[in-house]
């Protein structure tokens, strides 16, 4: 009876392990199926996702082919487009050579004769030249980009009698800290902390000031414009006089805030300016370094219309023309103190291209190249110069 009871829980507790392990492995296999069809979903996804990543590498692939295809065509488009502009330049200088433009004065038959009786009177003073300079501009050799600082307008310039490499910067119109770097390095690496600040009692008006000689000489205005010599190794005012000039103009009408525009040349200095008595056109004086007097005066037919700055090349004065919309610079009227060369005569002289227009371009006879300030661009360009036909 004992033995009977025990065989019966023994086989009834092992009936029970087997349910269990049964119940366990339904569920074991249930979770197993579970993660067969997430792995194939998985393998699903993961091959429709390879085949979209291919498909869009194949899209992108021709896509970057038909790009670098178009970007060749426009390529051999703007070179064709450039070598049309060329050619089209060439042919409009060689009209322009061929058929000269008249005189670039405009004014009413009735002054004509006016006009020239003065012309002849001012030919009897003939003008006594310093040196035996006969050069001329024959083009422009290059174009160098130094910097771009500051305001859009100003003047940078070396001496040219100078025997040190230092550079002069004179931001805006109207301010009075000269910066002063001894390299041209220090300049384009550093335009500030490198330079050496140099105070002016008075603050210039407009861009049109030259260093020459040690000298800084710039225009200020009180009651009357002024030229002001001043030293720039002893920080003083030297000399200072008005201007012999009234009823004063802009010189240029593309640069409104020079009325007085002091260049320097294998001559000496001079003096760009221009009056009511004379309103179209641009006038140039003579100007002696150590006094400042004026020793002689000229009515030029360059006109102020459309011009943005000018300099002087052996007592030849060069205006460059632009217009309001940009465009290229370039040397348009040309009026020589001596007669040696004449407007229709003078080679026509074109700028590279410019970022506005130039608001100061200072010639430096030394070297033979023009520094040049444009929309806050320094600006050198280089010169080749070529001999007057005396």
């Amino acid at each position: 009876m004992g033995f009977s009871f025990t065989f019966l829980t023994i086989l009834l507790a092992a009936v029970g392990f087997t349910n269990s392990q049964q119940v366990f492995m339904e569920y074991i296999e249930r979770r197993l199926a579970v993660l067969e069809d997430r792995i194939a979903l998985w393998h699903e996804q993961s091959s429709r996702y390879s085949t979209e990543l291919r498909d869009f590498k194949n899209k992108v692939v021709s896509l970057m082919e038909s790009v670098e295809k178009e970007r060749e065509q426009l390529r051999a488009e703007l070179e064709n487009t450039n070598i049309r502009v060329d050619r089209v330049e060439r042919e409009m200088d060689y009209l322009e050579t061929q058929n000269p433009a008249p005189p670039c004065v405009e004014m009413e038959e009735k002054l004509v004769d006016h006009k020239v009786t003065i012309v002849k009177e001012k030919k009897k003073e003939k003008y006594e030249k310093l040196t035996e300079c006969t050069d001329m501009i024959a083009s422009i050799k290059s174009m160098k980009i130094l910097k771009r600082i500051g305001s859009s307008t100003g003047m940078w310039a070396r001496d040219p009698l100078g025997d040190s490499d230092n550079i002069y910067v004179l931001e805006g119109t109207g301010n009075d800290t000269v910066y002063e770097y001894s390299r041209a390095r220090d300049f384009t690496q550093s335009p500030v902390m490198r330079a050496r600040r140099i105070k002016v009692p008075y603050p210039w008006l407009g861009t049109g000031h030259v260093v020459y000689g040690g000298f800084l000489y710039y225009v200020t205005r009180k009651n009357e414009y002024q030229i002001i010599k001043f030293d720039l190794k002893n920080k003083t005012v030297v000399d200072s006089a008005v201007f012999p000039a009234e009823q004063q103009i802009p010189v240029y009408s593309l640069s409104p805030f020079n009325y007085i525009d002091i260049v320097a040349d294998e001559e000496g200095l001079w003096a760009i300016y221009a009056t009511n008595e004379n309103e179209k056109n641009i006038c140039l004086a003579k100007l002696d370094p150590k006094t400042l007097d004026i020793e002689q005066m000229w009515d030029t037919p360059c006109p102020r219309e459309n011009a943005e700055s000018a300099f002087v090349i052996c007592g030849a004065v060069y205006v460059v023309y632009n217009t309001k919309l940009p465009s290229r610079s370039r040397v348009q009227c040309v009026f020589d103190v001596r007669d040696a060369v004449s407007n229709e005569e003078a080679p026509l002289v074109y700028f590279p291209k410019r970022y506005a227009s130039h608001s100061s371009m200072k010639y430096n006879p030394k070297e033979k190249q023009i520094y040049a300030w444009d929309d806050g661009y320094q600006l050198i360009y280089r010169l080749v110069m070529k001999k007057k036909d005396l």
